[in-house]
């Protein structure tokens, strides 16, 4: 179980004016009532925003991650086990008195406790559990409840907390472990479409997370988006700011010199960008085709 408390202190995220100005329109948008989706290729930042619009609340985060094998007993909770309490009575000698009690132990699920207790829920790349998993969310943003159907319990509901809200990420639908979201569940949140930052702020991400200054952070950036243009198939799918934040990491920590003629860097930009690179070209041989475009970007930067 993963609980965020609001003071704890969530991977950084560097707040430009549209960062900013972003996060400010979806925290009112959770304050009217209506569930945010950050939804964008893979590395443009929607779980870091995600954590950071809910810290933005001041509540316990509640985090969960998407994934098929994801069930209602995940969600709601279930039984676990049982306990036993056996009583022995001799207060009179010649009178023993054995009394035993068997129950079983209930455990809240993490969505039961967000709904119970008022939580922010980040729900990290739902699209990766199955609609019939999420069609739970149905009741809790339409009709303000969760059902408790299938646990045993004796309420079939319990109302969600007032303070209760939901964050939502996903990748697009051409990703792979992705399943296509029923409508009914999209047309009640608020859908924000992500892309990949200008090199520019890129760069400006880099330098406050690394070492390197901005010049050379600029250098990596741009050899990035460029790979990332010649994508012939789909530019979600090429390299990302990950990839540009290994580059600079690493390269400060072997002391790598950022100069696109130097060996070590052009190998450390072939080990890091050729399978991002070579996952969206349509050649007949795109492992060496991607190679050879890393050699170039990096001579002419």
């Amino acid at each position: 179980m993963t609980v965020l408390k609001a003071k704890s202190k969530s991977r950084a995220l560097i707040q430009g004016k549209e960062t900013k100005e972003l996060l400010s329109r979806s925290l009112k948008y959770l304050k009217s009532g209506y569930p945010v989706h950050f939804t964008g290729p893979s590395g443009a930042g929607k779980t870091s925003l995600a954590l950071a619009l809910a810290k933005k609340r001041k509540r316990p985060v509640m985090l969960i991650h998407g994934n098929h094998e994801l069930n209602n007993n995940d969600l709601i909770g279930g039984f676990t086990g049982y306990t036993s309490k056996k009583v022995v009575d001799q207060f009179v000698r010649s009178v023993y008195k054995k009394e035993e009690n068997v129950s079983e132990t209930w455990r809240d699920g993490r969505l039961l406790q967000a709904v119970k207790h008022g939580y922010t829920l980040v729900y990290d790349e739902f699209t990766r559990s199955r609609p019939t998993t999420n069609n739970i969310f149905l009741s809790i943003l339409e009709e303000g409840i969760l059902p408790l159907y299938g646990t045993k319990l004796t309420e079939p509901f319990i109302r969600v907390h007032p303070e209760f809200s939901v964050i939502f990420t996903s990748n697009p639908l051409e990703y792979a472990g992705v399943y296509d979201t029923q409508d009914a569940l999209l047309d009640r949140m608020i859908t924000i479409f992500l892309q990949y930052q200008n090199s520019e702020e890129e760069a400006q991400i880099l330098t406050e997370k690394t070492g390197l200054d901005q010049k050379e952070t600029k250098m990596i950036t741009k050899l990035v988006a460029n790979l990332r243009g010649q994508c012939t198939t789909n530019k979600n799918n090429g390299p990302s700011l990950r990839a540009s934040l290994m580059i600079a990491s690493l390269a400060f920590e072997e002391d790598i010199s950022i100069d696109g003629e130097d060996q070590r860097f052009q190998q450390l930009c072939i080990d890091v960008l050729s399978h991002p690179v070579s996952r969206c070209l349509k050649t007949e041989d795109p492992k060496a085709d991607a190679e050879k475009m890393i050699i170039d970007e990096c001579k002419s930067i």
